[in-house]
């Protein structure tokens, strides 16, 4: 966004200060300036000259000798332009001056030119007159300038006057970042009152009036919008009695400041209402709009479209047009078409300010492949009332400079406006938010000159519609902030546990559990989570199983990535499987990585993402050393009671015998054993392989990292050594249950130290061994207390159907 200082300082008055502090000041503000350049740069020395004289140079045939009245002097000088005549004002840079550059076409000296006296073939010239290049413009801007030829004043001007000061080229035009959130500040209105805002000047925005003929503009136009989701509002006036002319000068050195090149006062006005209300308007000449009408519509799959550009377009069925009666005119907030456009013999104009969906905008002029700076404000999402009083601006232009006759009232077809938003008041917690303390008075007026309006009754701050951007607290205090000065805000640290640096709960579990998994010598993996379905085929995952109803991505890369992972097993088995085609005998990998399982199918919302916890081995280790990495895990997090570990898994791609539920308090938590053999084919892996998988958020609720400090013991323990025969189809879980519920508050510890099978003992046994400890806190044990407790747990195993070994 460019825009011309002077133009800023127009609607805020007092606005006087250095171009540096400006934007410094803008910047520390909110506004971002991205840079500023002086139109004036390298410019010194030019005044106003009066050509009173012209004479053939006597020695050379293209030049010409001057003499030129300089307001305080007559001086002479010798040109080698052809388009001077005596009793034109021109540009004159004195001896000594300083111009910007030449009109050759190559790039501009940093520093400008200097002019010094000297003499052309023979004779003095004290100076130069100026082309419109060499004072660091361009006929683009300056279209009355001579292609090559010196610049001649068009309007009454004084010899000796600053001839800069005469071409409006003491300006700064300042650029800036502006973010798509802030689409009111796509304008000058929008600059100029936060400029308002940042130096405490009043905002004082055109008072717009439109007088109007008597005549009503709906026995001109009917106005229809049939795709009310695409089009929001549409307001149209009429003008007659158009003529056509340059537009003035004030106005064409604001566009041309701007960057926007002067046509004719027609199509200047809309773009001044443009750049000054950021609302894109176009105009149609009314006689090719047929049967009066403007219909707002979708375009046909297949329609072509020529557009102002000489272009052909093609169209689509998601793309807005605007039509008449019969045909199109318009590819919607994007260009008008070549069949209603004004041409200098229009009569009737019609004037259009709509509101249209943002992202249509984009999405179609991405489509036809034609971005315009009306696409490009548009795409931002407008604000619906700011179309009425920009097309009223456009008229009252017309009036105002002669342009024509405005008809009488204005068509407006509208959806109705949102409510505008409102947001509670609350100054204490505002500074608590920024660290401060800005007085409640202070912050009203803040928001005073930002037009946020305070009801003190209820204690809300209403935004006005043109701040889309303010939606919630945190958005009103970044106002207060911004207004206050970042800079003056004291440095302190917020509040909350990120104060003391401390990880979500989430993450420290996930934290631990690599923690526990490196230190147990697993290598940390990085898997896909999508993946193909025939995954399920190798991991032998019934046709019916849940687990195959999946997300399915809309633009996979390939088929082999064309889902959404419900299980995470196929990552660590292929990454395993690498491994042992490339012969590393003993690899431990995991993974913390999410699956996701539908909430429903089809799939209508988003999956449920569950955090998998998966470990993988081959090589050395055994079932009982996975299961014992999955218990050192569960204890650094503090679930104290022993998991359960449930042989009837049926888990498809598991081994028959050896897997295992894991359960805590009831809940299935996860699930570990080894790779059934024809999985294990499927993924050519020739060595036994053993998995677990923990479901991290069924996890979560029994974790804490609530730690309670327990003194060294001062009494000793006893040790009791038990050997039992136990029937094969009783678990060892089951023995340490018994252990558990029947030891008592004296019960310690509890260790299995052997199982043994063999001859020795009977078929259908095994042999069990424990170590149980007991210790009391406030006394030593008497024997008594530990026989008590060994009978108990006796007594309970007894009722297992296990006998005490001899």
């Amino acid at each position: 966004m460019n825009t011309p200082l002077s133009w800023i300082k127009a609607y805020v008055p007092g606005l006087e200060c250095e171009d540096r502090a400006y934007c410094d000041a803008m910047t520390l503000s909110g506004t971002k300036v991205e840079g500023y350049e002086r139109l004036d740069n390298n410019l010194e020395r030019i005044v106003v000259g009066h050509i009173e004289k012209i004479e053939r140079h006597p020695d050379a045939d293209k030049l010409i000798v001057c003499q030129v009245n300089v307001g305080t002097e007559t001086v002479q000088i010798v040109t080698g332009a052809q388009n001077l005549k005596e009793g034109d004002y021109v540009p004159t840079v004195l001896d000594g001056g300083r111009v910007a550059g030449g009109h050759d076409g190559g790039p501009l000296p940093e520093d400008g030119i200097r002019i010094k006296a000297g003499k052309l073939r023979g004779i003095e010239s004290c100076g130069m007159m100026c082309a419109i290049e060499e004072l660091g413009s361009s006929r683009e801007m300056y279209p009355e300038a001579p292609e090559d030829g010196v610049y001649v004043f068009q309007k009454p001007v004084t010899p000796g006057e600053d001839a800069v000061e005469a071409l409006g080229l003491h300006d700064t035009v300042v650029e800036y970042e502006v973010t798509s959130n802030r689409v009111d500040c796509y304008s000058i209105l929008g600059i100029a009152r936060e400029a308002a805002a940042t130096f405490r000047k009043p905002f004082v925005p055109p008072v717009v009036e439109v007088r109007g003929n008597d005549e009503d503009v709906n026995d001109y136009i009917a106005v229809e919008i049939q795709d009310r989701d695409l089009c929001t509002r549409f307001c149209a006036r009429v003008c007659k009695n158009i003529r056509i002319a340059p537009s003035p000068e004030w106005m064409q050195r604001r566009l041309a400041a701007c960057g926007i090149r002067p046509i004719n006062n027609l199509v200047d006005i809309t773009n001044y209402v443009m750049m000054e209300y950021g609302q894109p308007m176009h105009a149609y000449d009314l006689d090719n709009v047929s049967g009066n009408r403007i219909i707002v519509r979708r375009a046909k799959d297949g329609d072509t479209f020529q557009t102002l550009d000489g272009q052909v377009r093609k169209l689509d069925s998601e793309m807005l047009m605007i039509c008449d009666a019969e045909k199109e005119i318009g590819l919607a907030g994007i260009m008008g078409g070549e069949n209603s456009k004004i041409t200098d013999e229009v009569q009737t104009v019609l004037f259009e300010a709509a509101t249209f969906n943002g992202a249509n905008i984009r999405k179609s002029s991405k489509r036809v492949g034609l971005r315009t700076d009306a696409s490009g404000i548009f795409e931002k999402g407008l604000d619906p009332r700011n179309a009425e009083a920009a097309i009223n601006r456009a008229c009252q232009l017309i009036e105002e400079l002669g342009c024509g006759e405005v008809v009488g009232g204005i068509v407006d077809v509208r959806e109705p406006f949102e409510e505008l938003k409102q947001i509670r008041f609350e100054p204490e917690r505002i500074n608590r938010f920024l660290g401060t303390e800005i007085a409640e008075e202070e912050m009203l007026q803040i928001f005073e000159r930002l037009e946020l309006a305070y009801d003190q009754g209820t204690g809300m701050i209403t935004a006005p519609s043109f701040r889309q951007d303010i939606e919630c607290f945190a958005d009103i205090a970044e106002e207060v902030a911004r207004f206050y000065g970042y800079d003056k805000i004291p440095t302190t640290l917020p509040t909350g546990e990120a104060t003391t640096g401390k990880l979500s709960f989430k993450l420290r579990v996930e934290e631990k559990a690599r923690d526990i998994a490196e230190y147990c010598g697993f290598s940390q993996g990085m898997c896909y989570s999508f993946e193909s379905p025939k995954v399920f085929d190798k991991l032998l995952i019934p046709a019916d199983s849940p687990l195959r109803q999946t997300v399915t991505i809309a633009n996979p890369l390939g088929e082999d990535f064309s889902v959404m992972r419900t299980i995470s097993l196929n990552g660590i088995l292929t990454s395993l499987a690498s491994n042992y085609n490339r012969r590393n005998k003993n690899v431990r990998l995991y993974e913390l990585g999410n699956i996701y399982i539908p909430r429903s199918v089809p799939v209508v919302d988003y999956p449920d993402e569950r955090m998998q916890f998966t470990l993988g081995m081959y090589g050395e280790g055994d079932f009982f050393t996975m299961k014992g990495v999955v218990e050192e895990f569960l204890e650094s997090i503090g679930m104290k009671k022993k998991a359960d570990y449930d042989p009837k898994a049926e888990k498809t791609f598991l081994h028959p015998g050896r897997q295992a539920l894991i359960r805590y308090e009831d809940k299935v938590i996860g699930y570990l054993g080894e790779i059934h053999p024809e999985v294990g084919d499927n993924y050519d892996i020739d060595v036994k392989v053993y998995v677990a998988v923990l479901d991290l958020p069924e996890i979560l609720p029994f974790a804490s990292f609530d730690r309670k400090y327990e003194g060294i013991a001062k009494y000793p323990a006893v040790s009791r050594d038990i050997s039992m025969v136990v029937p094969k189809n009783i678990l060892v879980g089951d023995i340490e249950k018994v252990i558990e519920q029947r030891g008592g508050k004296i019960l310690e510890e509890y260790q299995l130290f052997d199982i043994y099978e063999g001859t020795q003992i009977k078929p259908g046994y095994k042999s069990v061994a424990y170590s149980i400890t007991f210790r009391a806190k406030d006394r030593t044990l008497e024997d008594s207390d530990v026989s008590g407790a060994m009978k108990k747990i006796l007594n309970g195993l007894e009722g297992l159907g296990i006998e005490l070994r001899a």
